[in-house]
């Protein structure tokens, strides 16, 4: 059982399988940047991962989720998902959704049911201004093809105030009609996405603005979910909204890392991390590290505090969140 030193138990892993990814959404991306050449001996193989997995799922990690940058541009992701599908965890997986009609058959096979999708917009032309590409015809079809083959999907909606926080109802009116389970996340502070409180579209305002339109009632929250969920009666799907900035949820905090260069992270916001991958190719036994790490993690967002976030970028910040893996 992994525990830190606040006595939170910790059963969910998030591993990163890439830190490149096909789109180059404003919130993640830092202005400019370029993937550039990769080092693929400093990344974690199938088989490491496998190895990471399997003394996690010892310590007793039960759910694990598959991340990037977007996890399924890795040439052998399938290879990765079908690996990890043999350990007895619930297998979730959060992409962009441009490849997942091409990852049908292998999430079948590995009985992986729940994805989460990001969609920043319903709107064609505003989706390309957040994404800088045009795909928002096949994330949408996408999005349907995992719903018409039962499909657990979650479409994550990163809401930055006076650019998307427009389309709240929109959000929600889908979900009238379709099973689908949307989660507006509150904008969230990495190096270069140009991050201000004045950007941050806050919990209590997207429920302003859906009660404006809907009666909306609470569903109950597990101890460990980062989001707040409501449903508004006769619909179909559900909402959701993670309040990262406004009202931190660490209190409840199961979760914890892994980057593709083989770094295990306590937090989203941590301000170290340590090597896992080169201590395991080393012969080393890194459940010690594992425990060592976890006990380190501070009860709230990494140990910030709130002067800082944004563009005074803090040692906390060295990687973008591409780089952490969400």
């Amino acid at each position: 059982m992994l525990k830190d030193s606040f006595g939170r138990i910790h059963d969910y892993l998030r591993i990163s399988l890439t830190d490149k990814c096909n789109l180059r959404c404003v919130y993640c991306h830092p202005a400019n940047s370029l993937d550039g050449h990769h080092d693929y001996m400093k990344n974690m193989s199938a088989a490491e991962i496998e190895k990471i997995v399997s003394i996690f799922v010892e310590e007793g990690v039960n759910k694990i989720r598959l991340t990037g940058g977007e996890p399924l541009i890795r040439k052998d992701a399938k290879e990765i998902i079908e690996r990890l599908s043999k350990f007895p965890v619930k297998l979730t997986i959060t992409t962009n959704g441009v490849f997942i009609n091409e990852f049908i058959a292998t999430f079948k096979q590995a009985k992986l049911k729940s994805v989460n999708v990001s969609l920043d917009s319903l709107n064609k032309e505003k989706n390309f201004s957040l994404n800088k590409r045009d795909e928002f015809d096949r994330v949408k079809n996408n999005i349907d093809l995992l719903l018409k083959n039962d499909f657990h999907v979650k479409v994550n909606v990163v809401v930055m105030n006076g650019i998307n926080s427009n389309e709240v109802i929109d959000f929600i009116d889908w979900t009238k009609e379709f099973p689908l389970h949307i989660r507006f996340i509150e904008f969230m502070p990495f190096p270069g996405n140009k991050w201000d409180h004045e950007k941050v579209f806050t919990h209590q305002q997207i429920l302003k603005i859906a009660s404006e339109k809907y009666v909306v009632e609470k569903l109950s929250d597990d101890e460990h979910d980062t989001s707040k969920k409501y449903f508004v009666p006769n619909h179909k799907g559900t909402f959701a909204v993670i309040s990262t900035m406004s009202e931190p949820f660490c209190s409840g905090c199961n979760r914890l890392r892994i980057t593709t260069d083989g770094k295990m992270r306590s937090c989203l916001f941590s301000k170290t991390e340590t090597d896992l991958l080169s201590a395991l190719r080393a012969g080393n036994d890194i459940t010690p590290l594992i425990r060592e790490n976890l006990y380190g993690k501070h009860y709230m967002l990494g140990g910030n505090n709130d002067e800082q976030w944004g563009e005074k970028e803090t040692a906390s910040n060295r990687r973008s969140m591409l780089g952490i893996g969400g």
